[in-house]
């Protein structure tokens, strides 16, 4: 699955996010999965949100990059996962949390962030990227 542009440009949604699961459950660096953020997808997330469920409820960390497939798709049914994370998370956490707060158009994630000015100012300031977590 690393550095191979076969698996985004012909497995199908639901093959690709079985794809990417996997990779998570096997604790694989996803970020060398080509195509990972052009293939975002609303199934792709909610299987997520589903894992991070799974994983809180046996008192076990995920890796943080869920995150970022899944900041376009926070609602007030997954709110509660990200607001977890930055209120009681490590430090890395919070910053993945904040970084998703920032990139979500879900109205609560901008009044959740805005309540934590540490993050918000690295994040303002370019301190904080994806890429670094």
């Amino acid at each position: 699955m690393y550095g191979n542009p076969y698996p985004s440009k012909h497995l199908d949604e639901g093959a690709w996010n079985q794809l990417v699961l996997k990779a998570f459950f096997t604790d694989k660096d996803v970020t060398r999965i080509v195509g990972l953020d052009k293939r975002m997808n609303a199934s792709l997330a909610n299987t997520l949100f589903d894992y991070v469920e799974e994983r809180r409820a046996a008192g076990r960390t995920v890796n943080l990059q869920i995150w970022r497939l899944t900041e376009k798709y926070i609602d007030q049914s997954h709110f509660y996962l990200i607001e977890s994370l930055i209120r009681e998370g490590n430090e890395k956490d919070k910053l993945a949390a904040a970084l998703a707060l920032r990139n979500s158009s879900f109205e609560k994630a901008g009044e959740l962030l805005n309540r934590f000015p540490e993050l918000k100012s690295a994040l303002d300031k370019k301190q904080v990227t994806w890429k670094m977590l």
